[in-house]
């Protein structure tokens, strides 16, 4: 964990724990909540760039780790999901618990930004007493599209045996635990995510099956239902983000804006000459995303 984190253990309802790590200066005007990717952390890059922006602008920065993610296996027979929007739920309300005095906006990057969705649509008008505002970055709306696409061709190869990798590793550290609570065979036979969410991910939090589970849990259905102004970020480039799956206007409703330049990749936002065209440096996805934030909540940036 970096220096600059401090990190903090909650108790979940469950009996299980959160690790929280921060950056909480004694002079913060606002709160950044950061949700991440699939098998991220706080180390991430994009963590690492939002967390140096936020110390540019004088924000605090909070980073709740999904269960196992944070560098020990979770306690709970459960893990966490793309839809986990009753996690989400929890993890804002006690941030908003810890910190009370800050005002918040929340980011979710690719896995966590359509678990955030999820939690938007769910609460819907109540969500404004939690966060002044949201943004999803190169979160899989539909997960059935987003999931196929990382499991064929040149994909499969670099990313899903990476994902997969460290995913099998907690599914046998989670057999352990709780012997019986899924079919192991199976979950470390997997050779694709579709196979292992089946085995594995839908079982475990309370889905049918896997065409169960990314029928619930994805977000593009449901934009309409969001009441906090939202920004949903997908470069049309996006290989585990196919851009035929990216909504239209129509699907967004009043709340939500989308933003979908020609380039960018799966968070590999960078610098240009335009505000709204990011490629050259990490630097700018939190800038622009940020900014966007600090206007929808009417705060001011500079």
């Amino acid at each position: 964990m970096p220096s600059s984190w401090r990190r903090e253990r909650w108790t979940t309802p469950d009996g299980d724990f959160i690790d929280v790590d921060h950056v909480v200066p004694h002079q913060a005007t606002a709160l950044l909540v950061l949700f991440h990717g699939l098998e991220g952390s706080s180390a991430s890059h994009y963590a690492q760039a939002f967390a140096g922006e936020a110390q540019r602008h004088g924000w605090a920065i909070a980073v709740p780790h999904f269960r196992g993610c944070s560098g020990e296996p979770n306690r709970a027979p459960r893990a966490y999901h793309s839809g986990d929007f009753e996690e989400i739920g929890w993890m804002l309300a006690r941030v908003a618990d810890r910190w009370p005095a800050l005002p918040r906006v929340a980011v979710g990057v690719s896995l966590g930004g359509n678990a955030l969705l999820r939690w938007l649509q769910e609460a819907g008008g109540s969500a404004a007493a939690t966060v002044r505002a949201a943004a999803a970055v190169s979160a899989p709306l539909d997960l059935a599209a987003a999931t196929a696409a990382i499991d064929r061709g040149l994909n499969r190869v670099l990313y899903a045996r990476m994902f997969l990798r460290t995913m099998r590793r907690k599914a046998y550290e989670k057999w352990a635990r709780y012997p019986g609570l899924f079919d192991l065979e199976r979950a470390l036979a997997a050779q694709t995510l579709r196979a292992f969410d089946d085995v594995f991910t839908a079982p475990l939090h309370g889905f049918r099956g896997v065409e169960d589970y990314w029928r619930r849990a994805s977000s593009r259905p449901h934009l309409r239902a969001v009441r906090v102004p939202t920004l949903v970020l997908n470069a049309r480039n996006d290989p585990f983000v196919p851009s035929e799956s990216l909504p239209g206007p129509a699907d967004a409703g009043a709340f939500v804006q989308l933003w979908q330049p020609a380039c960018g990749g799966h968070v590999g936002f960078a610098e240009a000459a335009s505000p709204w065209d990011l490629r050259g440096c990490v630097g700018a996805l939190p800038r622009r995303v940020m900014s966007w934030l600090a206007q929808a909540a009417g705060w001011p940036w500079q």
